[in-house]
């Protein structure tokens, strides 16, 4: 394993402007190499997917390969890809697909501890629906989602389980393949949102039992892209809304309008540049994600136990949650400052960080914070370093009372 996070910074335009970048759990910012292919997509020329000349032909290769690199990242079938602008969107896309199979007296679980694109777009197809909405509650103060709970949440009725892999707030990485166990052994489905995960660790999505698994392209150094990846023959027994005109194929159903190519050439190389961040990664690209990505994991948990012993040495200073297994992602009051005060200060010391409930909505609500500004989130990414970590403590030690 090895891994040099002052090359890895070398290839990022964006971190050379002097800031400690450590609002990545908002979205990362982009290598050289994912700018280039974007930029060369548009050079070469591409023409709308399906024509006879030559510029369309180079887009459908580039969707093609933008769905063979996304499974290659979380472990999924190419077939199975459906891209589209964000996760959120997709995620309301499918809602609306699968709630055309339920009914009243069916039942959907959802977690307290998502992000609000993985509850709210379950609970309005619930309820347009007449099923019925369940709730996994998050333990206080620790933030974490006990899994035991869904022994008695799910039942014979229940036909969705929406849970995610990792907060995005607090980094809580839920024991997703004893939740997925549990909502398989009643015929359930599993839509697993990976969006804050992803960048952090390996991925598999199959291991994690998930039948539907979320990730967004711009928060592992790619464009502003979301996807949804699923077996292709679940995708063939879902009816998505779509135009008598366009292909009712798997999985072009789910993708509505015309797919930003360019962009899609910038997700192919972002999946690359993953792949490329462990230089002894050897074997398949597969390999060399799951390879490289061990390499990121391993970084970044140096650098979160670094953070968080330097947090716990500053008494003015709350960390918010504090779960056994997470991402290296922080959420943190100061006192007598308001989150945004915090973030401010933070802002003119140059260092990027995020205030409020980050669509957390519902843990936020459950810790008692939303209505106070919630907290301060500061996220770690493969490209930062201890520099950045280090200039976090001294800018909050700054906050200190006697400071």
């Amino acid at each position: 394993m090895s891994f040099d996070v002052a090359h890895v910074r070398t290839l990022y335009p964006a971190l050379s402007d002097g800031y400690a970048w450590l609002d990545a759990a908002a979205g990362t910012q982009v290598p050289q190499t994912v700018i280039d292919a974007i930029v060369s997509a548009y050079r070469g020329g591409i023409g709308n997917s399906g024509g006879a000349f030559p510029a369309s032909a180079r887009s459908d290769a580039i969707v093609a390969e933008a769905r063979q690199a996304v499974a290659d990242l979380v472990g999924g079938d190419a077939g199975g890809v459906v891209l589209g602008p964000n996760m959120t969107t997709l995620t309301y896309r499918f809602a609306y697909a699968l709630a055309k199979r339920w009914g009243p007296g069916d039942e959907i679980v959802v977690s307290r501890l998502d992000h609000d694109a993985n509850v709210r777009p379950w609970v309005q197809a619930a309820e347009r629906a007449g099923a019925t909405v369940r709730w996994a509650s998050v333990e206080v103060p620790s933030g974490e989602l006990p899994a035991g709970q869904y022994d008695d949440l799910v039942t014979e009725r229940t036909r969705l389980v929406a849970v995610t892999a990792a907060s995005n707030v607090l980094g809580t990485m839920p024991d997703v393949p004893r939740i997925a166990a549990r909502a398989h052994a009643v015929g359930a489905l599993l839509y697993l949102d990976g969006v804050h995960a992803t960048p952090h660790t390996p991925t598999d999505m199959v291991a994690l039992g998930a039948d539907l698994y979320a990730t967004s392209a711009y928060k592992w150094s790619g464009p502003h892209i979301g996807a949804v990846v699923g077996r292709p023959e679940l995708l063939e027994e879902l009816r998505s809304d779509k135009l008598a005109s366009s292909s009712d194929d798997v999985p072009d159903r789910f993708e509505t309008g015309t797919l930003p190519f360019a962009d899609l050439a910038g997700v192919t190389a972002a999946v690359d540049h993953l792949a490329s961040l462990d230089p002894q990664a050897a074997g398949t690209r597969r390999r060399r994600v799951l390879t490289s990505m061990a390499a990121v994991e391993a970084h970044e948990q140096a650098e979160l136990a670094h953070l968080l012993k330097g947090l716990s040495a500053l008494p003015h200073v709350r960390l918010v949650g504090s779960p056994a297994r997470r991402t290296a992602t922080v959420y943190l009051t100061v006192a007598d400052h308001t989150p945004r005060q915090v973030a401010e200060h933070l802002a003119r010391a140059k260092i990027n960080v995020w205030d409020g409930h980050c669509y957390a909505w519902e843990v936020t609500e459950a810790l008692g914070i939303r209505d106070s500004g919630s907290a301060v989130r500061a996220g770690l990414v493969h490209y930062n370093d201890r520099s950045d970590v280090d200039r976090l403590l001294n800018a909050l030690e700054d906050l200190s009372p006697t400071g």
